[in-house]
């Protein structure tokens, strides 16, 4: 196994094509989950040029307008051209709706242990979790620090601080490691859309970049820019983004969804399904298994693996791996998260009251996923990201 590397991860801001749809197939689903907390959703979203295509299927009482929704994203993430906006914008609709069953009408929060261990998971899959010491959130820093950059690069748009930008934004960090540590910044690439392509000029626009967002972000990391980091900023020249110029669809940022590809990830989208989907959830119990592990002190990093199948209620398979870092051998961690952690879908459910969050935030709170990860994240208080295992474990 290697320990010394260089490893990059990108993000994108929210004004990305990819992740506008993916935060209006999940507010699509917080506005079902917040009037029916057992309403069953799939909702895939597709953008080009002035045109947003919503296909859903669902099994609600509820009534949604998806069109509204789709606006209200549009409004919010800050897209008003005349090429593209809110108002003027096409939105094509396809919905199905399905029959309510009974099964998914349960309430996890009175049902005992035998009731659970009858829930079987209707989707197969296999998902990761995953952490490390890397950073007080226990996350990659390669993919911690383009979320956050990601983020600035927004802020400082909707603050005006930088007026000119639009909301399209990708960013890549390069970080050397040594005994899989990080040791310096290897790289810094921001890409930002521009309204007009050639105002400012690219020489201001690297400089209101570096005053506005990078030294901002790296002023209290441990590990930042020194003279050997190369800075780029749109180094291919003026960047035309946003759904005028480039196509957008549900799910296609996974990598960025969830590691930077520092560990693996499923293939499996997370936005635009309800919390009964078990290659979302899954993810979840799996993230909250490893970062409990490292948070303990049992290792460095920590993977861990499910696999789910139709019609079964437990994982087919649970496999850890903690890359040699480990205090203890795997196998003695496997069993410590079976005896310790709730890997069934009604029990998921349960532990992270999942079909409830979207009432319990008015705002939103699937959408929030929907960029700058979902794990990880430190402006967002997410059940999966609780430590509060560790103590057992370590005594154990």
């Amino acid at each position: 196994m290697k320990t010394d590397y260089m490893f990059t991860s990108e993000s994108v801001t929210e004004g990305h094509p990819d992740k506008l749809c993916d935060q209006i197939s999940d507010a699509i689903v917080d506005r079902f989950l917040s009037k029916d907390p057992y309403a069953r959703v799939r909702a895939e979203c597709a953008v080009s040029s002035a045109i947003i295509f919503i296909a859903t299927r669902f099994a609600s009482t509820t009534k949604v307008d998806f069109a509204h929704v789709a606006r209200k994203v549009i409004k919010r993430i800050g897209y008003d051209q005349p090429e593209f906006n809110a108002k003027s914008c096409s939105v094509l609709t396809s919905p199905k709706a399905l029959p309510i069953e009974k099964d998914w009408q349960f309430n996890e929060k009175e049902v005992s242990e035998e009731e659970i261990d009858k829930i079987a998971a209707k989707n197969q899959v296999t998902v990761f979790g995953f952490a490390c010491n890397q950073t007080p959130q226990l996350m990659p820093l390669p993919i911690a620090l383009a979320h956050r950059i990601s983020a600035q690069l927004a802020g400082i748009r909707r603050d005006k601080i930088l007026p000119y930008l639009m909301p399209d934004g990708k960013v890549q960090i390069g970080v050397v490691y040594r005994k899989r540590q990080p040791l310096r910044i290897h790289s810094v690439t921001i890409t930002a859309n521009q309204k007009k392509a050639k105002k400012p000029s690219l020489k201001r626009l690297r400089q209101d970049i570096l005053d506005a967002v990078v030294n901002p972000v790296f002023e209290n990391e441990p590990v930042r820019p020194n003279s050997k980091t190369v800075i780029n900023v749109n180094p291919d020249g003026p960047y035309q983004g946003g759904p005028v110029h480039h196509s957008g669809l549900t799910g296609r940022k996974n990598a960025i969804d969830t590691y930077g590809e520092y560990s693996r990830h499923s293939g499996k989208a997370l936005s635009g399904k309800d919390p009964v989907r078990i290659d979302r959830v899954g993810a979840y119990a799996a993230r909250y298994a490893a970062k409990n592990i490292v948070a303990a002190g049992l290792a460095d990093e920590c993977e861990v693996m499910l696999s789910y199948s139709l019609g079964k209620t437990h994982p087919v398979s649970l496999y850890v791996q903690t890359f040699g870092t480990g205090k203890i051998p795997d196998l003695d961690i496997k069993d410590m998260l079976i005896r310790n952690f709730e890997f069934r879908l009604a029990g998921i459910l349960k532990q992270f009251n999942l079909r409830y969050l979207p009432s319990e935030h008015p705002d939103g709170f699937y959408q929030k996923l929907a960029a700058y990860g979902h794990f990880g994240r430190q402006d967002l208080e997410l059940p999966w990201e609780r430590t509060d295992k560790m103590e057992k474990l370590a005594s154990e």
